[in-house]
């Protein structure tokens, strides 16, 4: 009966449920970009969550066989209106990123699309890429 009540150390009965609903932790990369990786025939596939971004915020490099995916959002605006006093804010703005090992694999052969919020990133599986041979000198 304690396995039911204490779960991965916490008091299911006690722990108050919404202690963080209007007081989160901010933690921009773990809780903007949320990535499913998936293989996909001899392909991975990472669809990343990035909600509220437009398709020229969002920046994927590729530098020593890591690809970095970069999204930048600017705090709009707003308009001074005497009558409306805010008492709290949650709209997330600023500079997030993550990187991801994906092997000796080029430029040309990533894939990305950006719709609905959804980054969708196509990457060949390295592993099963044909071994390069090793090129033969010829000996004078």
């Amino acid at each position: 009966m304690l396995s039911l009540i204490k779960r991965e150390g916490r008091d299911l009965f006690n722990d108050d449920l919404f202690e963080n609903f209007f007081n989160p932790v901010l933690r921009p990369t773990a809780s903007v970009m949320k990535t499913d990786i998936k293989k996909v025939g001899s392909d991975y596939v990472l669809d990343i969550d990035l909600p509220g971004f437009k398709k020229e915020d969002i920046k994927i490099t590729l530098k020593d066989e890591y690809l970095t995916i970069e999204a930048t959002k600017v705090r709009e605006t707003e308009d001074n209106d005497e009558k409306t006093k805010y008492l709290r804010k949650e709209r997330y703005f600023g500079t997030c990123s993550r990187s991801f090992y994906v092997g000796e694999i080029t430029q040309e052969e990533i894939q990305a699309k950006y719709e609905d919020g959804i980054l969708t990133v196509t990457i060949p599986d390295v592993s099963e890429k044909p071994e390069k041979q090793p090129k033969m000198i010829s000996i004078k």
